[in-house]
């Protein structure tokens, strides 16, 4: 299964590990901890606004971020954000919090080229993210998503990401882990996040790499895990655990969602 089901799944695998870090690569995949948390909501989110929205304007993903937002009030929003959700007239508070690069890839999935990639990052993106930082975050994961669905390979995308937003992304995994911790910014995460898709070998790999880097699990996951499966198939024996935990509304926008990008790739031929 390919999808934004990568995004979910490796957000409810990093949930259990989020304030638990574990360095351990063989870590539980799924333990009674195991849940959806706020990447999930948002990536709900930006998928109904491109079901519902042909126009992709501000007003109505804002209108749909709040909904769900207050109605699944217990998944561990950022103070920042959830005073956002509190607002009576939210408006973006100049955020370089990596809250833009977990919630985007429905974007990835939904454009026809690479511009509409970029364009649709952009704005999910700044409806709270508006700080530059947000901005790129968001764009890079989009941008990664969308090469890989279109068969591009690592070095592509690497050499696309590296040249485009700046990002270093000549450190390995070896690297990178002896000094990492936990932490929230677009530019300490999305990097990361990518180098875990870079050097996995299939999904499951590239979301235990992200996971044993005991920083952001889930969103680290999340974006990860959203890359690698426009590549790579989620394996049965995650994605059915993953969805057998959503409500009946976010599995009826995940199917509704897929068949509408499968329409769109079907309309591109």
């Amino acid at each position: 299964m390919k999808g934004i089901i990568g995004a979910i799944a490796g957000d409810v695998i990093g949930s259990a590990y989020e304030f638990n870090p574990t360095r351990d690569y063989n870590f539980e995949l799924f333990t009674p901890k195991s849940t959806f948390t706020d990447d999930t909501v948002l990536t709900m989110a930006n998928a109904q606004w491109l079901l519902e929205d042909e126009q992709h304007t501000h007003e109505t993903l804002v209108a749909i971020m709040l909904d769900l937002c207050r109605r699944y009030v217990d998944r561990g929003y950022g103070g920042r954000f959830a005073g956002w959700i509190r607002s009576n007239n939210p408006q973006p508070y100049d955020s370089f919090g990596n809250g833009s690069a977990m919630r985007v890839s429905p974007v990835g999935y939904y454009a026809s080229s690479l511009d509409e990639a970029l364009e649709l990052a952009k704005i999910s993106a700044e409806v709270t993210h508006n700080h530059p930082e947000g901005i790129k975050g968001a764009q890079a994961t989009a941008a990664a998503i969308f090469m890989a669905r279109h068969g591009k390979t690592k070095q592509e995308i690497k050499d696309y990401v590296t040249g485009a937003f700046g990002y270093d992304l000549s450190r390995t995994l070896e690297q990178i882990r002896p000094t990492f911790t936990f932490d929230e910014t677009c530019q300490r995460t999305v990097p990361e996040a990518i180098t875990c898709f870079i050097e996995g070998e299939d999904y499951e790999d590239v979301v235990r790499l992200s996971v044993a880097l005991a920083g952001d699990a889930d969103t680290i996951a999340a974006i990860a895990g959203s890359i690698a499966s426009a590549a790579i198939d989620v394996p049965n024996e995650i994605s059915q655990p993953v969805i057998a935990l959503l409500s009946d509304e976010f599995c009826t926008t995940l199917l509704r969602f897929n068949e509408l990008v499968a329409k769109r790739e079907q309309e591109a031929l």
